[in-house]
């Protein structure tokens, strides 16, 4: 179940774009969609899909302030990657390990 929550994640954040995005709401804070898309060379409608892929993979929170909408970066949604990946190094890490037992044993 956790991986699942990854793979949105991960899915989200492939696209440059979308990376790009986040990028910008952890070091600006909270911003308005117009905000967000002036820093973008293509169409609010491109950036609405965006953030709503953002959104759907809770890798981002928005908040209606009357007509606007505010978007935040959820820094919660990193915890399943950074899980994923410990996961991953140690898996590695593992198999590095047993791969150098056996060298050391046929130097031997």
């Amino acid at each position: 179940m956790l991986y699942l929550k990854v793979m949105d994640a991960f899915v989200a954040l492939a696209e440059p774009r979308r990376r790009r995005v986040v990028e910008i709401l952890v070091r600006r804070g909270k911003l308005s969609a117009f905000q967000i898309c002036e820093e973008f060379d293509v169409t609010p409608q491109a950036i609405s899909q965006h953030l709503k892929v953002l959104r759907e993979a809770n890798v981002i929170h928005m908040e209606k302030r009357a007509q606007r909408r505010l978007y935040t970066f959820n820094p919660h949604s990193t915890t399943p990657i950074q899980t994923w990946a410990a996961d991953m190094a140690k898996l590695w890490n593992r198999r590095l390990d047993r791969v150098e037992r056996l060298l050391k044993e046929e130097a031997v």
